[in-house]
């Protein structure tokens, strides 16, 4: 069998763009490095839980999704982006999802059954790395190449939106264990969701389950908690501290935690959304199964409805044409309506599958049998 190698091209990439104009930088995305790999740098009435009000035992069930047809995209242009259009119908199947995001408990258990590493947990390898980049670039300093992942770390005043190597810190001995650096630890952390981790490693612990990622289509339907006119999980109500975890304040210097969270907040903090579902809507992004294409729902709108999609067979972003990049949803806590609105249902977000950051998870599904 060929052994695969999963290696961080953004931090090649960040020193790359560190040496252009400012003036010739691409806006950047939604509190995430642009998109390359982050290895371098039937539905019940919604429920009426309170925040602090879950048990987290009961947090381990899945969460059973009856299938439908909805209208898939942006509703609202305010805050959406072009690749959240054009609106198209999809049908979905019934199938199960997990009611949380994964937490450190349980990705610790799949750690110490498997002896799995994780993306972050490797120290990338050169040779390997510069065949997924471009001819000619130059090789990393060492002190780059080591086992690390990205870490939000604020700039302490008014930054440029443009530049999130501002907030970004490609920090060495960062990883699932280890949050915000080799310093920081999860103890007392169980039921917080896992950051740090890479496509390739949510995969695996899906496949390790007995689930699977869900697509995006399935994400989005399952966010809108059945009701398809909904922007938000809870409804079409602005965003506040009292729904999700997301940045409050100015991004990324001022955090005011209006909502009680500086980070990642417990899963279940905030009422579920019409399906049950918790953190369908900030905390942390979520992969999916998907690629990402920036046209791919034009291919889907001339469908009629499109019957479970799967996702595009190939990735594109026009921003980053050479780097193949898998779709999240969800937004998280470093989301707010002035830099990026992540957490509206119809949100896209991609980066490169071997991307780990901090406010990056997963949640899984299954399908009905």
């Amino acid at each position: 069998m060929r052994k695969q190698f999963f290696f961080p091209v953004l931090i090649v990439s960040l020193i790359v763009l560190s040496c252009q104009p400012s003036s010739k930088k691409q806006k950047a995305e939604c509190c995430l490095p642009s998109g390359t790999s982050s290895r371098f740098l039937g539905s019940e009435e919604a429920r009426n839980d309170k925040p602090g009000d879950v048990d987290p035992d009961t947090l381990n069930d899945m969460v059973l999704i009856p299938g439908g047809v909805f209208d898939m995209g942006a509703r609202e242009k305010q805050f959406s982006k072009p690749d959240e259009f054009p609106v198209h119908k999809v049908r979905v199947d019934s199938f199960y999802m997990d009611q949380h995001p994964v937490t450190n408990a349980q990705f610790r258990e799949f750690v110490e059954a498997t002896g799995y590493v994780t993306t972050a947990g490797k120290k990338p390898d050169w040779e390997e790395l510069k065949k997924q980049l471009p001819p000619g670039t130059p090789k990393p300093p060492d002190s780059v190449l080591v086992a690390a992942s990205l870490v939000f770390e604020s700039p302490g005043q008014k930054v440029s939106l443009n530049n999130y190597q501002s907030w970004w810190k490609w920090e060495e001995g960062a990883d699932w264990r280890h949050p915000k650096g080799p310093d920081s630890s999860i103890e007392g952390m169980d039921n917080h969701p896992v950051v740090h981790v890479s496509w390739y490693d949510a995969k695996a612990y899906a496949e390790w389950t007995g689930k699977r990622l869900p697509t995006e289509a399935e994400w989005e339907y399952a966010a809108r908690g059945g009701n398809n006119g909904y922007i938000y999980p809870w409804g079409n109500e602005l965003v506040s501290p009292e729904k999700a975890n997301f940045w409050q304040g100015e991004f990324p210097y001022t955090n005011l935690t209006e909502d009680g969270h500086k980070l990642a907040a417990p899963v279940g903090s905030f009422q579920a959304n019409g399906f049950g579902l918790y953190d369908m809507a900030g905390n942390v992004w979520e992969w999916t199964s998907d690629w990402y294409h920036a046209n791919y729902y034009k291919t889907l709108s001339k469908q009629g409805v499109a019957e479970n999609p799967q996702g595009p067979g190939t990735s594109y972003d026009p921003m980053e044409p050479g780097v193949q990049k898998k779709t999240m949803r969800g937004g998280s806590f470093l989301c707010n309506d002035s830099y990026c609105a992540g957490y509206r249902a119809s949100a896209r977000m991609k980066s490169s599958p071997d991307s780990g950051m901090m406010h990056l998870g997963f949640r899984c599904v299954r399908d009905v049998e």
